[in-house]
């Protein structure tokens, strides 16, 4: 893949990532006292995570065309690790 199409699908993955964050954020405040701080720990798991590839994003634009092709199967790993943390924290609740 490269780097334009990598940068356009973490764009958009963040984006959606976003929209869970906002509907997990609705459905907490709604919820009972006990449920509020799993969610609120649910929650700072899935920014935390956000952030972190948010961060992996903004050096993947900074990249030079050969720090890209030297550092890609690197990025490409961590999107696939940290997409399945983030939907397993999702599907936690």
């Amino acid at each position: 893949m490269d780097r334009d199409a990598f940068i356009e699908k973490t764009k958009a993955k963040i984006d959606e990532w976003n929209a869970e964050i906002a509907k997990q954020e609705a459905q907490m405040r709604g919820a009972q006292a006990d449920m509020k701080q799993k969610y609120e720990d649910q929650l700072a798991e899935m920014k935390a995570q956000r952030d972190q590839f948010e961060a992996k994003l903004h050096e993947a634009r900074e990249a030079s065309e050969q720090a890209w092709s030297d550092m890609q199967a690197g990025f490409e790993a961590a999107w696939k690790d940290m997409t399945s943390a983030f939907e397993k924290a999702m599907k936690r609740y």
